[in-house]
């Protein structure tokens, strides 16, 4: 039994010893990326954004709209509904954040920011369960007219 143990953790160490080479040698891995930076302290061509450091940034605007369509399943349940539209209206305004930070800038992304303003509008800056009850038509309808906008540009969540 002592001998296959010990085959058995020295093939588990070469196998992780072979994983973390290749992760190592990947620029893109999070944890290489910040010693690949540190590395170098002399400005370069590689130190400006390029055109590969726009998906990092456009992937802010992917994820906030999967946590907005993570809501389309829920309701306002009477155990759950002062979460659920919260949820709602935190996710819209994540996704409004993440879109007006994007690099292609927010007038490329002009209805969904315009239904989140109207909705701030109405909303008069009472985030409180009450208020959003009371606006839960408009909450749930920007939700829903934002998910249509976005189904029509695949480009910005896919």
């Amino acid at each position: 039994m002592f001998g296959s143990t010990v085959r058995g953790a020295a093939l588990t160490a070469v196998v992780l010893a072979g994983f973390a080479v290749s992760c190592a040698a990947d620029p893109a891995t999070p944890g290489t990326a910040s010693s690949a930076s540190s590395a170098s302290s002399t400005p370069s061509a590689a130190s400006t954004p390029s055109a590969s450091s726009l998906p990092d940034a456009s992937e802010k605007v992917r994820d906030a709209f999967a946590g907005l369509q993570a809501t389309l399943d829920g309701s306002c349940t009477p155990a759950e509904c002062a979460y659920f539209l919260g949820r709602v209206y935190d996710e819209l305004h994540g996704l409004d954040a993440a879109m007006k930070a994007d690099p292609k800038g927010p007038g490329h992304f002009p209805e969904p920011i315009a239904l989140v303003a109207k909705l701030d509008a109405e909303l008069g800056g009472d985030r409180s369960f009450r208020n959003l009850k009371e606006h839960q038509t408009l909450l749930i309808g920007t939700r829903d007219k934002i998910n249509t906008w976005m189904q029509g540009h695949p480009d910005d969540y896919r």
